[in-house]
């Protein structure tokens, strides 16, 4: 078990162009957020908070993403925390509890919708097709994500798990 925490902790960092391209990707659908949010404001009147929602936790994503690239907040290589990293923290944590909470929200005013009117822009159940469908799908995706990467943990910890148990099994040892 010591050896795998040794194992985990020296990992080596990605390299700055790693780090840089895969911010950039994640930033694509914060963005898009911000954008069909922005451009369909108006567009949704059975639940006004869709493209709101869209369009504030698309900036908060990219502010969040943004401001971890730059070097006051991070934590330097020995380990220590200087000031500003601890503040950066705390300040993230919080962001990220009011994406949480912003993200729960944004379920109920999206899934309790589900299937509104695409066609009537004056009915009272109207729903602009493309806001909906996206908020719609990017809620949905990250379900998805979460779930695949839940069974993926789930995966390598047996893994872990069995690579320990043969490691200290009384066979391995002779």
């Amino acid at each position: 078990m010591e050896n795998f925490l040794e194992n985990l902790r020296s990992t080596s960092k990605p390299n700055t162009p790693t780090v840089v391209i895969s911010k950039l990707i994640m930033m694509a659908i914060p963005i898009a957020e911000v954008v069909i949010g922005s451009m369909y404001l108006e567009s949704c009147p059975v639940q006004k908070f869709i493209p709101i929602y869209l369009v504030v936790k698309g900036t908060f994503t990219v502010s969040l993403t943004l401001l971890s690239c730059l070097p006051c907040t991070q934590a330097p290589e020995d380990g220590s925390q200087t000031t500003l990293s601890s503040v950066w923290r705390s300040v993230s944590y919080i962001v990220f509890l009011f994406l949480f909470c912003w993200f729960i929200a944004g379920n109920v005013w999206i899934y309790a919708n589900y299937g509104p009117n695409y066609d009537n822009p004056a009915a009272a159940d109207y729903c602009h097709k493309t806001l909906y469908l996206f908020a719609f799908w990017v809620t949905t995706l990250f379900y998805i994500m979460f779930g695949v990467s839940f069974c993926s943990a789930c995966c390598r910890g047996c893994c872990v798990a069995m690579k320990m148990s043969d490691d200290t099994s009384p066979r391995a040892q002779s």
